[in-house]
């Protein structure tokens, strides 16, 4: 936690590596009553603020730290009493704490002096007496921290607090703010809380002595417990004028009087691990932010959401620009995630760092990218495919031309995919049956993705960079199939946004009417095709019939028009 003029800022690590912020403005000193900025009575504010504060922060978070599903206990206090938990918590921790306090640094001194005047008969005078209680709370209080530091939740909060104290001290040494730099830096500092509680031990001593040097008779025990509880306010006010005014010097004179606080700091900061430094960075930065710029906003610890919430913040987010397909939310939780669809709407809480990829893969979908250039791959006849801007998407219709081309595909025989892109449908074709598989494209970069997606599913497929047919003149194969471009030129405005702006023209533009690949394919591919041997086009909506038109024109025999699972002519498949 790091603490401004105006604003304080935590950030946590939490258990997946993000780091987390939540900030807070506060109302600067000069800009309070002149009441709470007098001498002692803003050291008192601070001493209250502070412990609230701290004790809050710790328990908030260990919460991000280690949050999970909340308890069904938990669930039923903050339903039936309509209380925050974690405020629960924090007040009885806060309450537990003083009550510790006072046993251990009021009560238990008080008893270990009567039973050393208990064993050496005799009743100490007030001076000896307070003396001795003040050592024996000093010497409780450096044990109780030495043995805390061996608790590894305890020696990991140390660890941050010397980053806290490496990031101000680099700070303040004009250095830049940077993980190398900070390292180097003291993890000891004037103004920590730790010499804060030096100085209030050592005055409280003095003070409750005077106190009981005025009044002049023994007090009741539990009067004097009282009373010392009763001029803590007293004891914290002046502490923290003496600890702001030591802060201001560096006089060797005054050095004595911060050796104890910065000996202490010792033990109650340890040397910070590099990601521990960052985060502290990262809390400094934002602090530093937030005073020089008073228009930045407050902002609370992200909290994780349940699968079935990321989705609907996805679905109305992706709805609100002009996604309507709630499917592709779903698609994008599950795959996220690496859960199926129907498992999205669960109610198991999501890792904020899953949130996060969840959120920018909706922001690059509302940018119009397709959904499958987002996520960077797509599932084809049961494979792997990576995909981009360089390829079209491979669509589940065109399943139906593999499909239709390995009942005529026998093995040992060459196959060709023409304007493979992709090059889903000849890996699948290679990964399906034990044939000789060549893929061609006229685009270098097509061809790249098409070699990727050949090694990710170890299939055996030959790529020829060609025009077609151009850097294959001396090859005959006994199936060629092939999904080329067919949108008629004049259609391509039309298309949508993710069409016409992310897939690549080259393998969208067919022409004035949208045949020029299918004529051309066909003219040449009679000469490239064994004798029996097939061609399998796919096409578009109503073009079948022309297609069918130009293959018996070239010569093409046993001419066959298969629809897909909408009932619409799909597949055209050819004889030479």
């Amino acid at each position: 936690m790091m603490r401004g003029e105006s604003s304080m800022a935590t950030a946590v690590r939490d258990a997946d590596g993000y780091i987390r912020m939540e900030t807070k403005r506060i109302k600067p000193l000069k800009k309070r009553s002149i009441f709470f900025r007098l001498p002692i009575i803003r050291g008192v504010c601070s001493f209250v603020s502070s412990m609230v504060s701290g004790v809050s922060i710790l328990m908030r978070s260990a919460d991000v730290y280690g949050e999970g599903e909340p308890s069904k206990f938990e669930k039923w206090l903050a339903k039936t009493f309509k209380v925050n938990v974690m405020s629960v918590v924090t007040t009885i921790a806060l309450l537990f704490a003083v009550v510790l306090a006072v046993t251990l640094f009021v009560f238990l001194p008080q008893f270990i002096r009567g039973l050393l005047e208990t064993l050496f008969s005799t009743t100490f005078n007030l001076l000896v007496r307070n003396l001795i209680e003040g050592l024996l709370k000093i010497a409780i209080f450096v044990i109780y921290i030495l043995l805390c530091s061996f608790m590894k939740d305890v020696k990991r909060t140390f660890m941050y607090h010397g980053a806290e104290h490496k990031t101000i001290s680099c700070y303040e040494s004009g250095k830049e703010l940077t993980v190398e730099n900070t390292k180097k830096c003291t993890r000891v500092h004037d103004r920590c809380g730790t010499t804060f509680i030096v100085f209030v031990m050592i005055i409280s001593i003095l003070s409750f002595a005077i106190f009981e040097s005025l009044v002049g008779v023994e007090l009741n025990r539990f009067i004097r417990i009282g009373c010392k509880i009763l001029i803590l306010p007293l004891v914290a006010g002046l502490a923290y004028e003496l600890l702001k005014g030591l802060a201001k010097t560096r006089c060797f004179i005054f050095y004595p009087l911060k050796v104890p606080g910065l000996l202490l700091q010792k033990v109650t900061t340890r040397e910070p691990t590099d990601d521990m430094i960052e985060v502290a960075i990262t809390a400094f930065n934002k602090v530093i932010e937030m005073d020089f710029d008073p228009t930045i906003s407050e902002v609370k610890f992200e909290m994780p959401k349940s699968r079935k919430q990321a989705t609907l913040d996805a679905q109305q987010k992706l709805l609100s620009c002009g996604v309507e397909e709630k499917a592709e939310a779903e698609w994008i939780v599950s795959i996220t995630l690496g859960v199926k669809r129907n498992q999205v709407y669960l109610d198991d809480l999501i890792p904020i760092a899953k949130q996060k990829e969840i959120d920018a893969l909706v922001d690059m979908r509302c940018t119009g990218r397709p959904l499958w250039y987002c996520i960077g791959d797509t599932d084809f006849y049961g494979y792997t495919f990576k995909v981009n801007e360089n390829v079209l998407i491979p669509r589940p219709e065109t399943e139906l031309l593999v499909e239709k081309a390995l009942e005529v595909i026998k093995e040992g025989d060459s196959v060709l995919d023409l304007c493979t892109g992709s090059g889903a449908i000849a890996v699948s074709i290679s990964k399906s049956v034990n044939a000789e598989v060549t893929a061609s494209d006229v685009s270098t970069e097509a061809l790249d993705v098409a070699k990727e997606n050949a090694l990710i599913n170890d299939a055996k497929v030959e790529f020829v960079l060609s025009d077609l047919f151009n850097n294959l003149i001396d090859k005959k194969y006994n199936v060629i199939l092939s999904n080329p471009p067919y949108i008629k030129s004049e259609d391509i405005s039309s298309l949508q946004k993710e069409v016409k702006d992310f897939e690549p023209m080259l393998a969208l533009d067919g022409g004035e009417d949208g045949l020029d690949f299918y004529r051309q394919i066909s003219k040449q591919a009679i000469n490239h095709l064994e004798k029996q041997g097939y061609l399998l086009f796919e096409c578009g909506y109503n073009q079948a019939e022309d297609i069918k038109k130009i293959l018996i024109d070239e010569g093409y025999q046993s001419i066959e028009i298969i629809k897909d699972y909408d009932n619409i002519d799909r597949i055209i498949k050819a004889v030479r």
